[in-house]
């Protein structure tokens, strides 16, 4: 063990609530889980010693950000656009979850500056895209200023909004009017692995092609027409066609680690990128999703300013670990637990037609969800594990969400989050302990839970390399080099 581990550590600070339509009210948030005498943490590094330095969050700030943005986008052509064309700068709601959202709106930000800086136009427009929550990315807009940023020039865009067809090898799909709507488009985006349960670290890169970029009718084929992983080939369908190639000028990413931000990547091959970070998201997140598997019992404490399955820690979602009682990398599993339950169709019995699915994660036996978004249904994470919501203001926000009317069906109300929490020690006779609450660089939970992780990490780290790492990368018909040709461009 490190120096850190031997005597116990302060908690790292939870990522404080915001102000959303999909939130309850932050001043209703009166305690965090961290706040908690017998929570510890642990850093990523003190667990895993070839975890990557990060530049964000550091002593720099955001000016790390924008200096790695600016030498990656160094090295991307843009002669292509011309004095007076127009960009529509694409962006996805998820990147601004990570890390408080500023790294991704300094890297928005930068782009636009480089754009205007190198080819003299300055018709340049921010296009957010989102999921299931229509009005998110308007919020994220007016809080990080882009609006300003841009011009007036900056909107959020949903799957509802108007259509363009696209013409495709498999016919014709449909992404949103707005996106395409310029004579260049810029994708910046992210690495990080988020619902690897549904993409399984396949065309990463070009998902959002075929989700945020993409009508609700060709962003369903993903969940109900064709199943995760099979989906995955509509978004390079579309990023294939003649009409997106002819409008594509380049993509920048965040390179994301579950310590932080590693760097910045950009590439007028988006293929070549999404090598990389296929390389780059089994490396840094295959260990920490690996070791979450180990654990064995706990109780989960969702405190976050998202919707219930995207509240993190240690860089990972709450949905992954409902599914880390399987290896989620892994391509010879067809589909995780969650997503078996999710997506599969259902008998008479409420039971999926398809025989001998795994249970969800049975090490998880109680959620206590001190704070959580809506806007995405949920009501399977409270009807399989059972869940203890804080507060009558958050059990109503989720009664009148229409994607949640049935979430408070399988859950129970505590009025404080001491009396949710002295509940669920009792009922499941544990004190393991793990946050969803954000923090950065590590992972909040309880030193109970701290002595497993610490004691299993190593073996762990030995198992990945060994046998995972050359299989997952297999698999995907990549090789692990291509990693440092990340590295190599961002720094």
């Amino acid at each position: 063990m490190t120096s850190a581990m031997n005597s116990k550590r302060k908690t790292i600070t939870p990522m404080p609530p915001r102000a959303s339509q999909y939130g309850i009210a932050p001043e209703l948030v009166t305690k965090r889980f961290a706040e908690y005498p017998e929570m510890t943490s642990l850093l990523i590094n003190d667990l895993f010693t070839d975890t990557p330095a990060v530049i964000y969050p550091s002593e720099t700030g955001v000016a790390a950000v924008r200096r790695a943005a600016e030498e990656a986008l160094a090295k991307v052509d843009m002669s292509m656009i011309k004095p007076g064309q127009s960009v529509n700068v694409c962006a996805s709601h998820h990147g601004f979850t990570l890390l408080g959202g500023e790294p991704y709106a300094e890297l928005l930000r930068a782009v636009r500056d480089v754009i205007a800086a190198r080819t003299g136009t300055q018709n340049i427009r921010l296009r957010a895209g989102v999921g299931l929550r229509f009005r998110e990315t308007e919020e994220y807009i007016k809080r990080y200023k882009l609006d300003e940023h841009y011009k007036g020039k900056a909107t959020g865009v949903a799957p509802i909004d108007e259509g363009v067809e696209i013409k495709t090898e498999i016919g014709s799909l449909y992404g949103i009017k707005a996106i395409y709507d310029a004579d260049w488009i810029v994708h910046v985006h992210n690495s990080d692995v988020r619902e690897v349960h549904f993409h399984r670290q396949v065309d990463r890169a070009v998902k959002p092609f075929g989700m945020s970029y993409a009508r609700i009718e060709t962003r369903s084929t993903y969940h109900w027409n064709m199943g995760p992983r099979g989906a995955n080939f509509t978004a390079r369908a579309i990023f294939d066609s003649e009409f997106v190639k002819n409008k594509f000028a380049f993509a920048a990413f965040l390179n994301m680690s579950p310590s932080g931000l590693v760097g910045v990547s950009a590439d007028n091959d988006l293929y070549a990128l999404n090598n990389r970070i296929t390389v780059e998201g089994l490396t840094y997140y295959g260990k920490i999703m690996t070791l979450l598997g180990e654990i064995d019992h706990c109780i989960a404490g969702l405190d976050f300013p998202c919707p219930v399955p995207y509240v993190f820690a240690a860089g990972v979602i709450y949905a992954n670990f409902v599914g880390a009682n399987q290896d989620l990398f892994d391509l010879d599993q067809p589909l995780p637990p969650y997503t078996w339950y999710t997506e599969a169709f259902y008998g008479k019995d409420g039971k999926p037609l398809i025989e001998g699915i795994a249970p969800v994660n049975p090490a998880i036996r109680m959620v206590v969800q001190n704070y959580a978004w809506g806007g995405y249904p949920s009501a399977f994470f409270s009807e399989h594990v059972p869940t203890v919501v804080v507060g009558q203001k958050q059990a109503e926000l989720f009664n009148n969400d229409p994607q949640n009317i049935e979430y408070m069906k399988y859950a129970v109300v505590a009025d404080q989050l001491d009396d949710a929490m002295h509940f669920a020690y009792k009922a499941t006779k544990t004190d393991r302990v793990i946050l969803f609450d954000g923090a950065m660089g590590g992972i909040n939970v309880s030193e109970s839970l701290a002595e497993l992780l610490v004691r299993q990490a190593p073996k762990v780290s030995a198992r990945v390399d060994k046998e995972l790492m050359p299989k997952w990368l297999a698999q995907r018909g990549v090789k692990a080099g291509q990693c440092e040709a990340v590295g190599a461009g961002r720094r």
